[in-house]
């Protein structure tokens, strides 16, 4: 099993989403930029447009899930961001 790591700092989300590659689909939409740490970074983000908090902390749960699933055929070295999309 792979290490990932958390994004978390503001300035981080910023420059991911400045730089990076993005991916759209209906309901989500990726960003990709390569590091230099070796491991991948993983942020998630959900606005509030997409309900209250317990819908939005469920969505989490599921991306998280998804991407633990997935995780061993993603290469290292990566930022991702996952951004949750207003299904309504």
């Amino acid at each position: 099993m792979k290490k990932t790591v958390t994004i978390k700092k503001n300035h981080e989300f910023a420059r991911i989403y400045k730089k990076g590659k993005f991916f759209a689909g209906r309901y989500l939409v990726i960003y990709v930029l390569k590091n230099r740490l070796g491991v991948n970074r993983l942020g998630i983000t959900v606005n509030k447009k997409a309900g209250k908090s317990v819908r939005r902390n469920r969505i989490k749960r599921l991306i998280r899930e998804s991407y633990r699933l997935y995780e061993e055929f993603i290469p290292e070295s990566y930022d991702i961001i996952f951004f949750a999309r207003n299904t309504e």
